[in-house]
This record gives C-alpha cells, structure tokens and sequence, in this order.
C-alpha cells in the first residue's frame, strides 16, 4: 500500500510539472498556424535576428568553451586556498538579474565605463556594438558551463589521471587524452545549457548592446520588438526560435551520446585487452 501511495505521488507530481514545462510551449504552436510560420522564415526581421543569434552565440560559446574549459580542469583537479571563494565568485553571474548583467558590462566597458579610456584610445568601441553582444551571451553562460564542466572533471577518477602521470604523460597529454574524453559527457551538458541560455540572453544584450536590426537585435530582442506591432508575428517567431533551440540541443546531445559511446568502447577494449 505504502509503495502504491508513493508511486501515485511521484507520477502525480511529474505530471503536473512535464504540464506546467510544456503546456505554454504548447499553446505558442496551438496558437500559430502552420502557414504563418512558413511565412515568417521569409521575414527579414526573423533572418536577420537569426544570424545575429547564431554568429554572436557562436563566437561567444566558442570563447567560453577555450577559457573556460582548461579553467574548470584547474579548479577541479587542485585543491588551493580560496577555492571555495573562487567558485562563489564564479557562480555569482547566476544571481545577477540580467539588467544588472547588462549594467555592470556597460560600466566596465562602456565609452564611458572602466576600460573605456584605454579602449577608445585604441580606437575600439565596444558598447551597442556586435562585439557586445558577444560579450553579453558570454557573460551571462560562462557560469552555466563553469559549474557544469568543473563537476565533470570532478568525476574523473583520480587513479586512472595518476597512473598517466606515473606511466611519464605530461599535463598536456593528461589533460588532451585522459581528463577530456573522460569528462566528455559532463562537458557536453553543460556546453549544451549554456549555448542554450546564451541564445535566450535578452536583458543584458539589450542595456549593452541595444536593438539594431541585423547588427545587435538577436531572436529575443526581435521577438519583443514585435510584440508591441503584431502579437500574431511575435509568437511564430517564438515558435520559430523554439525549433531553433531544440535543433541545438538535440544537436549537441547527439554529438556527446557519439562521444560516449566511443569512450565506452575505449575502455571495453582496455579492459580485455589486460
């Protein structure tokens, strides 16, 4: 009785959460036709909010992914004063409010921000720029796969990383050909949830970057843009840039089911092998 109490609770309990997550996602596509939504992949506003998402979004994971990924390895595998207060540090943009994200990039490299000074006497000008924007999506997802790739690296087991060492692997080598493949699946979630909150970025794009269409405005940007005009064109680009994202995800998430199941070989192989 006990059991069959706990197993109506629980599937009770996923039921209304899957509702609650997929209900208004749901209402989005029950609300736009599908001919309304084939016509706006022809709206200029939609293409060129795309691009501006996906090349920003791009170049900004791709900076996340080589910085971030060999500081996640060294916070992970050493164990140092301040640590703890390290990781704060690094968590920290997860409670900022997204306009508080967009002001705090804007004081330190705004014209008239932090930095401003020696990057205008460079000639470079970053803010309501598409180098902002870049470095908003980059800001806002860092911690995302910080936290999500230092776990991962965390789960690597210590022996098979000190039985490199002793068999003469360099770090490089420990790093490239053990750690990496190891904590592939880990890395590749946590890739996946920050390209995906960085593709949704919004608040801080906006104060940082502004809204100008095929430089600055990405799909967020364009969706609420649209929303003060056409109700009707705003949710088929939502349902739009909802594809989109689920195009990514299913993407990334078949790229490490590959990557894992290369390295359960690898190591089905090195186990009959011994």
């Amino acid at each position: 009785m006990t059991r069959l109490l706990f197993a109506a609770m629980t599937a009770v309990a996923a039921g209304v959460a899957f509702v609650f997550l997929l209900l208004p996602l749901a209402a989005i596509f029950l609300r736009v036709p599908l001919g309304d939504l084939v016509d706006q992949l022809g709206n200029e506003v939609f293409r060129d909010a795309l691009v501006v998402s996906l090349k920003t979004s791009l170049i900004g994971h791709m900076a996340v992914l080589l910085f971030g990924t060999p500081t996640a390895y060294l916070i992970a595998r050493r164990r140092f004063f301040g640590r703890g207060a390290l990781i704060t540090l690094v968590e920290l943009p997860l409670v900022l409010p997204p306009a508080v994200a967009g002001i705090a990039l804007l004081a330190a490299f705004g014209r008239f921000g932090l930095l401003g000074g020696e990057l205008d006497a460079l000639g470079i000008q970053i803010g309501f720029t598409q180098t902002a924007v870049v470095l908003a999506v980059a800001f806002v997802e860092s911690p995302f796969y910080l936290r999500g790739a230092i776990a991962a690296f965390e789960s690597v087991d210590e022996n098979l990383i000190s039985a490199a060492r002793t068999l003469g692997a360099g770090p490089w080598r420990v790093f490239g050909r053990i750690a990496l493949p190891l904590a592939a699946g880990g890395l590749g979630a946590a890739s996946a949830l920050a390209l995906a909150r960085g593709l949704g970025e919004f608040g801080a794009t906006l104060i940082f970057a502004g809204s100008l269409q095929g430089v600055t405005q990405t799909l967020p940007l364009a969706i609420y843009a649209e929303f003060d005009q056409d109700f009707d064109v705003a949710l088929a680009i939502s349902a739009l840039f909802i594809l989109v994202g689920v195009a990514i995800l299913v993407g990334l998430k078949v790229f490490t089911w590959a990557r894992l199941g290369s390295i359960s070989r690898f190591r089905f192989v090195a186990s009959t092998s011994r």
